[in-house]
């Protein structure tokens, strides 16, 4: 009995598909060299580095221009933001050829702030979780760490006060930010929704998630715990629970995803900010956070804020805090457009040093996030 020879389609499909896996072969091979090409002149450069005396090597301003060049060049049909993911992972294995940096977040690990610490810097680096932002604070004060990524605003909940503070007393500069979409998700080790019994949760998460829980899990049991990872592990380790968290923690924690996009609010994210003892260069596309304190005077806020309103320098943020020292006073936290040295902000600083009764103090100019 002879075999049953292939269609004449059948040949032409395989002709087509051997064809075009040599071709992305040839492909990945040459990737591969330019990536050996590349981390070759990385390489030069710390060389480069290494004998100034006093080395910098991670420049966010440098990542930034390269992330704004390779967007504004794109044109698919590659999606924008995973060439942005895989130029921030070779960005990151080649800064690691030239120097080991080590990165602190608020932990646990898979929380949001652990996300937007690798979303920033990539897998390469080395990553230490602190249990407390003032924790965090003195590892990179300290040197233990080279940098530090940590919560300064939510979209619904506003500003992250104990962050602000923390830049009262501290000589750290903000030297970049980062922007994590905040998709919750119910996660568990169970398949189906009627098998929960119990949800773990922060308690931000709960709120912000309030209408689709009444909906659909009006009858479980809520615990409220200290943060999103440490409710995910809660639900891998019990059974008949989930728990509401971020889907980097489903992987993390190895659970099913259940239920995504589960938050009442669309469009919803957290602000990072990354801390470091550098000042950070200009890109052109910068911001940057001023602290300002000053006596309890009718009008004074008024002035203070003319001054850029003068130079046509457009606030994004205006958060007071109380100053501790003295009862009624207050500090207040402006973030803007524009770098330290573009000449409308420098007059604009220039101007604001010269009034005596105001304190300043220029916590960094930095790149505006790419995504």
């Amino acid at each position: 009995m002879s075999a049953e020879k292939p269609s004449k389609s059948g040949s032409a499909l395989e002709s087509i598909l051997a064809e075009c896996r040599q071709s992305i072969d040839r492909i990945d091979n040459q990737i591969h060299d330019l990536l050996m090409e590349r981390a070759h002149w990385v390489m030069k450069v710390g060389e480069a580095k290494g004998k100034s005396a006093d080395p910098l090597f991670y420049r966010p301003a440098r990542e930034a221009q390269i992330h704004r060049r390779l967007e504004e060049r794109h044109q698919g049909p590659f999606p924008t933001e995973g060439m942005h993911r895989i130029f921030r992972e070779i960005i990151s294995a080649c800064l690691n050829l030239e120097q080991q940096l080590t990165v602190v977040y608020l932990g646990p690990e898979a929380t949001f702030t652990h996300q937007a610490a690798k979303k920033q810097f990539g897998s390469s680096c080395t990553f230490a979780a602190a249990s407390s932002i003032d924790e965090l604070f003195l590892e990179v004060e300290s040197a233990r760490a080279d940098y530090g990524v940590v919560p300064v605003e939510n979209s619904s909940e506003g500003m992250v006060s104990h962050t602000l503070d923390r830049f009262v007393d501290s000589p750290l500069k903000i030297c970049g930010e980062v922007y994590v979409p905040v998709a919750p998700t119910l996660l568990s080790q169970e398949t189906d929704l009627n098998e929960i019994k119990v949800l773990y949760c922060h308690p931000l998460a709960q709120s912000q998630c309030r209408h689709w829980l009444e909906r659909h899990l009006p009858d479980v049991q809520v615990e409220v715990v200290s943060s999103t990872a440490k409710a995910a592990r809660k639900a891998r380790e019990h059974k008949g629970a989930a728990a509401i968290a971020g889907v980097y923690a489903a992987d993390h924690f190895g659970l099913n995803v259940l239920s995504s996009q589960i938050g009442d609010q669309p469009d919803h994210g957290n602000r990072f900010l990354v801390i470091g003892r550098q000042d950070t260069e200009r890109t052109g596309e910068d911001r940057t956070s001023l602290m300002l304190s000053f006596p309890d005077k009718p009008g004074f806020l008024h002035r203070v804020l003319g001054i850029f309103a003068q130079r046509e320098v457009n606030l994004t943020t205006i958060e007071s805090r109380p100053a501790r020292k003295k009862a009624w006073e207050y500090l207040f936290f402006i973030d803007f457009q524009g770098h330290r040295q573009d000449p409308q902000v420098a007059a604009a600083l220039d101007e604001l040093r010269g009034i005596p009764e105001l304190d300043t103090k220029l916590l960094g100019s930095y790149p505006r996030r790419v995504l």
